[in-house]
């Protein structure tokens, strides 16, 4: 998988980010990614996946599938889908363009006795993981940890905190 890993540089800003979508078109890639993603928590058996829009959705979904759990899709600047559905939101600490996101799903989704793994494809700075975890502690969940295709954290302590497994550390690439 490595050798599909590819840098792009936006012409915009000049940043270099990450292009994953070739891993997305190779069908033994997907096939084997939600076992990838999800195998580090096995054993503390969780209930329901959740992950982030968009890449989280994706990958959260194959790790969901290979635990034989639902998934539930947080949404990024959450607009219920009716106006009289209650929502569980949080704001996230700064990502990796330095925003601050709101994230939510549709109170309920999560219940108190799940036990929730995130996923999502690449971790930066942790802004979003750790809304998430917040997000979980609002339902009255327990948090077992997260997974993600690629670490690029900078500082251990988001590591330790989310209790952050990864199929890759950006310096594998």
């Amino acid at each position: 998988m490595t050798e599909l890993f590819e840098w792009k540089t936006s012409p915009e800003t000049g940043r270099r980010y990450y292009n994953l979508f070739a891993w997305w078109r190779e069908p033994d890639v997907v096939a084997g990614l939600g076992a990838l993603l999800s195998e580090p928590f096995r054993l503390d058996s969780p209930t329901v996946v959740i992950g982030p829009s968009a890449s989280g959705h994706l990958t959260g979904v194959l790790a969901a599938a290979s635990l034989g759990v639902g998934f539930c899709p947080v949404r990024k600047d959450p607009e219920p889908s009716f106006d009289s559905d209650p929502w569980v939101k949080v704001t996230s600490p700064p990502d990796y363009k330095d925003r601050h996101l709101e994230l939510g799903l549709p109170k309920g989704l999560i219940r108190a006795g799940d036990r929730v793994l995130a996923v999502d494809d690449l971790i930066d700075t942790g802004g979003q993981l750790l809304a998430l975890q917040r997000l979980v502690e609002e339902t009255g969940a327990t948090w077992i940890g997260a997974s993600v295709l690629i670490d690029n954290l900078k500082e251990g302590q988001p590591r330790r905190q989310l209790n952050l497994k990864s199929v890759f550390h950006i310096r594998d690439f």
